[in-house]
């Protein structure tokens, strides 16, 4: 029985857990051989600790968001030999001790500092587990290991021709396979009608980002139907909800993918924020995407990604969502500019079902199973 390790970073709900669990689902599906485990290094280290980060994020990004984008910017634009230095020490020997505590045959990072420090174990030939990358966003930030880790599943072609350039991995240890979602989100074939109606709208339950003003242009909107998902906001729930409008549907939480698809599957366009995973899903849906707000970070990088390739609308917040979603939705050409960058996204993934991404799992384990890339 092999062993396969995932090694996301702290224990919220976030994009690196629902990559992890999207990979782990395939292997719990589809092989008997395989074992897996998801592990939180700040947890494993000091369950406090993880909580005292996790909150300071949080009240961080809501209460101060220009200071984090700008810690954010130094401390991963930064090379990690400088800023990471001060506690390198001791989380390094966490992971060796969390490495020789496990004994996996494969570690997969879906966060970069894990992802870090295994690297600066391998370098000193501290650990000999082959290890495969996972990028959560449209990007690459400094903190991720790269030279020494064995494989990278990559967002797009641009990244991989940027990683080739600025570092001697081999082309044969990088694939472009998007950002991975779960594949209960299956993937929609043909595009949808320009004249459906219906809108989703996403990434604002949590409080965080500019779309209350969104929110309230709702009430006097009329010329869609808003399906706005609440998480597991329940003031945003029972508000909307005592709206008592007809075109305007608040939801609240939903644990099951295969309800998120049947969702998916009835609208015709989603608001949301620039996060890779559902950024990612709404791509696999073939869904023209408009971003309301973006968290300082990682979201703002994504938004100038995909908005320089036209795969999402950025709306403005001094005017109404409902002429700006009307300007493009019901624009021929705009519409065609944006299926064609969507077409053109999907084009550059060389793994795009399940068994492909096992594939190479399987490949690194030693299974001797060909890789397969789809044509």
């Amino acid at each position: 029985m092999k062993k396969v390790l995932f090694l996301p970073l702290l224990k919220m709900p976030s994009g690196h857990h629902q990559v992890a669990e999207a990979l782990m689902d395939i292997l719990e599906r589809r092989t008997t051989n395989i074992c897996y485990k998801k592990i939180d290094l700040l947890s494993y280290t000091n369950e406090l600790l993880e909580k005292v980060v996790t909150g300071t994020y949080l009240k961080w990004i809501r209460y101060a968001p220009e200071t984090y984008n700008m810690a954010y910017k130094h401390l991963f634009y930064e090379p990690p030999v400088h800023s990471f230095k001060w506690y390198h020490h001791v989380f390094a020997k966490k992971m060796e001790h969390l490495v020789k505590e496990e004994n996996p045959d494969l570690i997969i990072c879906t966060h970069g500092f894990p992802s870090y420090l295994l690297s600066q174990l391998k370098a000193k030939g501290k650990c000999d587990v082959p290890i495969i990358n996972v990028y959560t966003d449209f990007f690459i930030n400094n903190l991720w290991g790269k030279e020494e880790i064995d494989f990278h599943f990559l967002p797009s072609e641009e990244v991989k021709k940027g990683l080739r350039a600025q570092s001697e991995i081999p082309l044969q240890n990088m694939m472009v396979t998007g950002i991975p979602v779960h594949e209960e989100i299956t993937k929609t074939r043909t595009f949808k009608h320009p004249g459906n109606r219906n809108i989703l709208i996403a990434g604002g339950s949590s409080g965080l980002g500019n779309i209350m003003d969104f929110y309230n242009d709702l009430k006097d909107a009329s010329h869609f139907h808003y399906f706005v998902l609440c998480g597991k906001n329940q003031k945003l729930y029972e508000e909307i909800k005592g709206w008592e409008l007809q075109h305007v549907t608040p939801i609240p939480y939903i644990s099951s993918r295969t309800e998120m698809n049947e969702l998916y599957e009835q609208v015709d366009a989603i608001v949301t924020k620039p996060g890779g995973i559902t950024v990612s899903e709404a791509l696999r849906k073939n869904l023209p995407i408009f971003v309301h707000s973006a968290l300082p970070g990682q979201e703002e990088v994504n938004l100038r990604y995909l908005t320089e390739r036209n795969l999402v609308q950025e709306l403005k917040a001094d005017q109404s969502l409902e002429s700006q979603l009307q300007a493009v939705l019901q624009d021929a050409d705009k519409m065609s500019t944006l299926y064609n960058a969507i077409a053109a996204y999907h084009k550059e993934i060389e793994a795009q079902t399940p068994e492909e991404l096992l594939a190479v799992v399987n490949w690194i384990l030693g299974e001797k199973q060909t890789i397969g890339l789809h044509a």
